[in-house]
């Protein structure tokens, strides 16, 4: 029996699909449509296994609805902007295009080794200006009808590499790749109004049935809907400050006043105190993410300034400049409640300001309080006049009401998301298509300019965005008056290229960024598979994006992905050498007594089992594995054992499984042999498996699919020669053909069917086959199960105890005894009371 040649099968089959074009989706088909599509890729140099795991999924799926009879779009394209190209461009001395354009070349051969039925045809780059052109396009809608504007904002200010960065590039409070102490600064900057759309953002959530539980919780509290109170504290020196809390139960529990540093009452008392300016310069450090804000250093500055509690004129709080609160959330000003939040209670612990508890927990007192942290949690309140008694949800609203009633509050329902800041002071990225004019202000680029394109000749030498720097390219006459007017430097956040470009790939018209008519046959996309890294940025930014386009008539579909898939990450375990260096696993050699260094015949230090990444070097190359084992029995281990929402952890072990597996099908399939008489158990378990694997395959259960799998084989090979094996392993190649479809296309060619087997259908079920017609059960003698018995389904209670009572193992039993009394209940049990 010769062995399957996997490479062989592999490169031959992937060029027959290729040329022939066969996964190339067709917009005029009458087949039902579906819309599978993974999370495309960051274009950073080689795929990784979490890669070939999640588009793995995606390419079962889609080959699965194939044989189903569905027209398949499956696509596949480069998420290619974003700052690892210019990092690249700066440390190597090579554009950023040329550097991205080179990965995107490496990682679509390695895809195409593993053989997913892609549609290449459809491919795009965001980094090309035929796809930023229309970005540029749908910027301009958003502008035209009121969605984008431009305000000061505070952002986190790299001042060694002079850029932006974003909230994740913040690392205890440094720069991510100068190391340099990040400042708080004022920009103007692009804003889109996502706040707009938060109320239908939220209540779309609960349409989305086949999302995940979590993820639609965590897109719940990232646009963060809360009812509260805004009302004013009048000052000892005159005038008022403006909160806003949404605990307006824990009034009686406030001990301070905090604003922010750059608060028009604290900008006006710096005027005249150089030590009030000095710590306002001071809260410029730091970053401005929530992150940011809650782990950094509580600093504040006592104004000297009083605030009078609204309901105890005699009660008079401190008012300070705290580093925590900012102008561009809230009011800028927040009254502090320490026993009741955390970040208040640090505060109020450094400078010795009262912490008052208001809220107690279940059945304990006030003073029963663990000192070391503050309460957030539900309870009723304490220490707080009328509202005593009350649960929080009570008091909150007593406390509006009395602050409506009168005329210093009211209540207000208010939301945790931002508008979505875009700008960024980058080249590798999007331009933003306006044009700065001095008269004029900003205006849009004429539709017939487009795409703006990025200019090639930039230098990184220096620090900071080279188009603000470029000679020519920044400079232009304004489209509306003709005077000298200059370009915006600043790109889009790469956000908004993912943003759309699902819609790009379902209608790719070359004169605007898709057609209504022919997306909306594509939208929403039935499944969408990727990481849980990405559950609330990018998918609430997509769901905003297809709503606003909704919105201004470019688009009637309001929510972008029908299906959600969130799959757990490829791990493997961790090395380092022991001068503290991480060690890939090609350079560690492992036997039974530890891990040893291979350069340096040093003993390596094993550590964690960890999510794969380059940083700690415990990456694996898919292409050596793919030489050695070839593209099915990949894709099978990545099928195999872990629930596939669950992390699968990388072993030699595994992958040889797989391999061993691959061997045995080709087994079966180069062995078949014609064959008369049938095998009913055989049929049974095929028709089962056939009908078992499409549900699994649809709930994306693909461990449960593969589990079946092994049962069919196993049952296969212990058969005897019979038209039900022959037929079984005749329907097997059609079974695992989604799975490992280059060794089902050889043996489907070899076996002389016609055609591809990627255009075949899915097996057919007897549901006849899929009924029991005989069941098992039990037989317990006083209570104590003593033997099984194998019946027709149905059977007469005599016929049930009959059989009961002669089988041998209950005769023995009842050591020739009659039995008192036989209970039996139909088609489970028979229970003897002897």
């Amino acid at each position: 029996m010769s062995r399957f040649d996997a490479l062989k099968s592999d490169s031959h089959w992937q060029k027959v699909w290729d040329e022939r074009r066969t996964f190339a989706a067709r917009d005029d088909s009458p087949k039902p449509k579906s819309f599978v599509l993974e999370m495309f890729p960051y274009p950073s140099g080689r795929i990784h296994m979490g890669h070939v795991r999640n588009y793995t999924m995606g390419d079962v799926l889609a080959r699965f609805r194939r044989m189903k009879g569905m027209e398949v779009l499956h696509p596949m394209g480069w998420d290619a902007f974003g700052m690892p190209a210019e990092n690249a461009a700066m440390e190597k001395k090579v554009h950023p295009g040329n550097w991205t354009r080179q990965n995107i070349a490496t990682m679509k051969a390695q895809l195409k080794r593993l053989g997913f039925a892609l549609d290449w045809t459809r491919e795009l780059a965001t980094c090309e200006p035929d796809y930023y052109g229309h970005e540029q396009a749908i910027f301009l809608d958003f502008f035209e009808n009121g969605l984008v504007y431009r305000k000061e904002s505070a952002v986190n200010w790299d001042p060694v590499d002079m850029t932006v960065l974003a909230n994740e590039q913040v690392i205890d409070g440094r720069g991510w790749r100068s190391g340099a102490l990040v400042e708080r600064k004022k920009l103007s900057q692009w804003f889109l109004k996502i706040t707009q759309f938060a109320d239908e953002l939220l209540r779309g959530v609960q349409g989305l049935e086949h999302w995940p539980d979590k993820v639609k919780l965590m897109q719940e509290n990232w646009i963060g809907k809360s009812e509260g109170l805004q009302f004013k504290f009048a000052l000892s020196a005159g005038g008022e400050v403006e909160v806003f809390t949404t605990r307006p139960d824990t009034i009686f529990g406030s001990s301070f006043v905090a604003i922010a540093a750059d608060h028009p009452i604290a900008q006006a008392l710096a005027k005249d105190s150089p030590e009030i300016a000095a710590f306002i310069e001071r809260c410029k450090q730091g970053g401005t993410t929530a992150a940011e804000l809650e782990t950094q250093e509580k600093l504040g500055f006592d104004t000297g300034i009083r605030a009078t509690h609204p309901f105890d004129l005699a009660w008079e709080l401190p008012v300070y400049i705290a580093n925590f609160v900012l102008m561009d959330y809230g009011t800028g000003a927040v009254f502090g409640v320490p026993a009741h939040d955390q970040r208040d209670f640090d505060f109020a612990t450094k400078y010795a300001l009262s912490i008052r508890r208001v809220v107690s927990e279940g059945d304990k007192t006030a003073s029963e309080f663990d000192d070391g942290e503050a309460y957030t949690g539900p309870g009723t309140l304490v220490n707080s006049h009328f509202l005593d008694g009350m649960d929080v949800a009570d008091a909150k609203r007593a406390v509006i009401q009395r602050a409506e009633d009168g005329g210093w509050g009211k209540g207000q329902t208010v939301w945790r998301l931002r508008d979505w800041g875009v700008s960024r002071q980058r080249y590798w990225g999007t331009p933003i298509p306006i044009i700065h004019c001095e008269s004029c202000g900003p205006v849009g680029v004429p539709r017939d300019q487009l795409p703006v394109v990025l200019p090639e000749d930039v230098s990184f030498d220096v620090p900071g965005n080279p188009l603000d720097r470029h000679s020519t390219w920044k400079h232009v006459d304004c489209p509306k008056c003709g005077s000298a007017a200059r370009r915006e430097t600043d790109t889009l956040d790469t956000f908004v290229d993912s943003s759309w470009y699902f819609i790009r790939f379902a209608s790719q018209p070359g004169d605007k960024p898709f057609d209504k008519a022919v997306a909306e046959q594509w939208l929403p996309v039935g499944q969408y598979i990727g990481g849980v890294e990405h559950a609330i940025l990018h998918l609430l930014y997509a769901r905003f994006f297809t709503r606003a386009l909704q919105h201004i008539g470019k688009l009637d579909v309001a929510e972008p992905f029908a299906g959600l898939f969130t799959q757990g990450m490829v791990t493997h375990e961790t090395y380092k050498a022991l001068d503290g260096r991480w060690l890939s696993p090609d350079e560690v050699r492992k036997d039974s007594a530890g891990a040893v260094e291979i350069a340096s015949g040093d003993v390596a230090e094993v550590g964690r089992i960890e999510k794969m990444s380059k940083s700690k070097k415990n990456t694996v190359d898919p292409e050596p594995i793919v030489d050695k084992y070839g593209a099915d029995a990949v894709r099978w281990f990545m099928l195999s054992d872990s629930p596939p929402e669950r992390d699968l952890e990388w072993s030699e072990n595994g992958i040889e499984g797989a391999w061993r597996f691959v061997q045995r099908l080709w087994k079966l399939f180069d062995g078949l042999e014609e064959a008369t008489g049938e095998d009913k158990d055989l049929d049974k378990r095929l028709h089962r498996t056939i009908a078992g694997v499409a549900e699994d395959i649809e709930a994306l259960t693909f461990n449960k699919s593969v589990a079946k799998l092994y049962e069919l084989v196993g049952a296969i090979e212990k058969a005897k020669l019979s038209a039900s094996r022959t037929n079984a392993i005749r329907t097997l190649v059609r079974i695992v053909a989604p799975m490992v479809p280059h060794i089902a296309e050889q043996a489907w060619a070899e076996m002389g069917r016609d055609g591809l087997i990627a255009d075949a259908e899915w097996p057919k079920v007897d549901p006849a086959l899929l009924v029991d017609d005989e069941v098992t059960i039990a037989v317990q003698v006083n209570g104590k199960l003593r033997d099984t018995l194998v019946l027709p389904k149905g059977a007469p209670k005599e016929q049930v105890e009959a059989a009961a009572l002669a089988a041998e193992k209950i005769v023995r039993a009842l050591e020739g005894k009659p039995p008192r009394k036989v209970i039996v209940v139909p088609d489970r049990l028979v229970n003897i009371v002897a």
